[in-house]
């Protein structure tokens, strides 16, 4: 056997990497980056339609009650009935009802009702990535 590798693998060219592989990997790469973007996009688009879609009904549980007992049914149902008077006196039965709005009820009801809106414009206007990703990139190997 020969002592002197050097001089035998000096003769040998070292293999020619194919065309195209640079950016095949960079490709690769950012495909990749793109894919973890697109799975914490589709993680935070589950946390917050789970978050707006379970308050909900507490949500419109409590607006319910709190419309209830503060009282504005009966000034609405009592304009509506004397119809013939609210021109007359429709300013102090305008500050009546404003004075009994179940603020905390509309305000949890409005902001649940936002996120969801907003969750579900976002997902429809990120569907085809989402899709795509729920689709093809869901391989846990």
């Amino acid at each position: 056997m020969r002592k002197d590798y050097e001089k035998l693998f000096s003769h040998l060219t070292p293999p020619e990497p194919p065309t195209g592989l640079f950016d095949r990997i960079i490709f690769a790469i950012k495909r990749e980056q793109e894919l973890q973007r697109t799975k914490r996009l589709a993680f935070g688009f589950l946390v917050l339609l789970v978050i707006s879609l379970s308050a909900a009904p507490f949500s419109v549980t409590l607006l319910a009650e709190q419309v209830a007992n503060s009282g504005i049914l009966y000034f609405i149902e009592t304009a509506f009935n004397n119809f013939g008077n609210f021109p007359t006196i429709w300013q102090n039965f305008a500050l009546a009802i404003a004075e009994s709005l179940p603020v905390v009820g509309i305000t949890l009801f409005a902001v649940n009702m936002i996120i969801a809106v907003f969750t579900l414009r976002l997902f429809l206007h990120r569907k085809r990535l989402l899709l795509g990703y729920f689709m093809n990139g869901m391989n846990f190997s």
